[in-house]
């Protein structure tokens, strides 16, 4: 979630000769603690790292027609074991998926409902515990740990940073062990969602490519976001936890 700013000049940043972006997202990262830190500190308005300057120049009736004609991607696995066509269609919609945005959703595979949940209930608890609990697992080398937390990967390039915290996990080729999870996450996981579906499309080929050796679970959790009036189209999301492959 990007905040857009009015862009009357009065509330621009950019008027602001005072203010230093990169000193500003260096103490933010340097506290650990996150964007649900920023709200539990008590913040009444989104920073100024967080709004996005580009003017919003599309009406409504834009925007729902972009929504309709760009609708994420599903991918539907249902019945493909027994369906050649059917796999092939898949294998297609995934190709197209991931050239064309990068992510898409995958429906019918098999997963019960429950461990998924039970996952995002992972992400939430993780999130909502003490900050100086949290800290411990925040970090921003991805080689170091097989479990980290942090906020935005790319806080220090992208023009505004996204309103969310990010609990990752290292499925494959080498899982967690229990003791390298934070313990109030340490509950029956599974990594079966990455492998079954590299299994479900083509069990010889996506292997050979290695694509079952390198699974990264995210899990991201977006807290209550204010709505100062220098923001144009924020959201809310004191529930918006969710979870993401």
């Amino acid at each position: 979630m990007m905040a857009n700013t009015r862009c009357t000049g009065k509330t621009h940043a950019g008027s602001d000769l005072n203010y230093n972006r990169k000193i500003e997202l260096k103490a933010f990262d340097d506290t650990k603690a996150g964007v649900k830190g920023l709200v539990d500190s008590g913040l009444s308005k989104v920073p100024r790292i967080f709004i996005n300057h580009q003017p919003n120049n599309q009406n409504s009736a834009d925007s729902h027609n972009i929504e309709l004609k760009h609708s994420i991607p599903v991918i539907d696995l249902g019945g493909i074991d027994n369906d050649t066509s059917g796999r092939v269609e898949a294998v297609e919609r995934v190709r197209e998926a991931c050239e064309r945005w990068g992510f898409f959703q995958v429906v019918n595979h098999g997963i019960e409902k429950s461990v998924m949940e039970e996952m995002i209930e992972w992400v939430r608890r993780f999130n909502e515990q003490e900050t100086e609990v949290k800290k411990r697992f925040y970090t921003r080398d991805v080689m170091r740990k097989k479990v980290l937390f942090n906020t935005n990967f790319d806080l220090f390039s992208a023009p505004s940073a996204n309103w969310r915290d990010t609990l990752s996990c290292i499925m494959a080729p080498h899982p967690p062990h229990p003791e390298e999870l934070p313990e109030i996450c340490r509950i029956k996981y599974s990594n079966e969602i990455g492998t079954q579906f590299v299994e479900a499309l083509n069990p010889n080929h996506l292997k050979d490519m290695d694509c079952s050796d390198g699974i990264l679970l995210m899990g991201h959790y977006y807290p209550t976001c204010p709505e100062p009036d220098l923001t144009l189209g924020a959201s809310n999301h004191s529930d918006g936890d969710f979870l993401t492959l």
